[in-house]
């Protein structure tokens, strides 16, 4: 697929059109860290969200791309894979701007987890998490164009699409129902 018809791109191209400022990969990153941590799927809440981080409230075609993005995501985080596609840059695009979507990405994930969980307590293996996006937060410009910088991106692109899946389980799935006691 070209980098001219990936999601990111016509994306990328509905922003601009309406004059947004923001990535998709901010938006998607924040889409999926207040739903990792527990938000929903309510989409007006969702979109006021958005708009916080747009400035601006959404034209009408950003706005449906916006609830198309959350189907998309609750589709994924209800589903039975434990993968999650991210919204970034196709392998056409450089590395520098891939790593740079990236970075974008994890602190948007990290703004919208922050924005619902607060000061909840995590487990260690959560606050893991939270503190190897923060990390990946920061690459953003040091991945070199080279086959080891695009191993290293790769790497930490697969670890992306599982760690999310440990929050979302540990603060925003339901917990089982409990059974009730039958009255024979």
């Amino acid at each position: 697929m070209s980098s001219q018809n990936s999601p990111y791109a016509a994306f990328s191209t509905l922003l601009a059109s309406s004059a947004q400022p923001v990535t998709p990969a901010e938006l998607h990153g924040l889409l999926l860290g207040r739903s990792c941590a527990g938000a929903g799927f309510d989409a007006d809440a969702w979109i006021a969200d958005a708009t916080e981080l747009l400035g601006a409230e959404p034209d009408e075609p950003v706005r449906q791309a916006l609830v198309g993005l959350q189907e998309m995501v609750k589709g994924e985080l209800a589903g039975e894979d434990i993968a999650i596609v991210l919204l970034l840059p196709s392998d056409e695009a450089s590395l520098t701007e891939r790593a740079t979507a990236l970075g974008q990405w994890c602190q948007s994930f990290l703004t919208g987890f922050g924005l619902i969980a607060g000061d909840r307590a995590l487990s260690s293996e959560a606050m893991e998490v939270l503190q190897d996006l923060a990390a990946i937060a920061q690459v953003q410009g040091s991945l070199e164009e080279s086959e080891d910088g695009e191993s290293d991106f790769m790497e930490v692109m697969e670890y992306l699409r599982v760690a999310p899946m440990l929050l979302f389980s540990e603060c925003a799935k339901p917990a089982a129902p409990v059974p009730k006691p039958s009255l024979h």
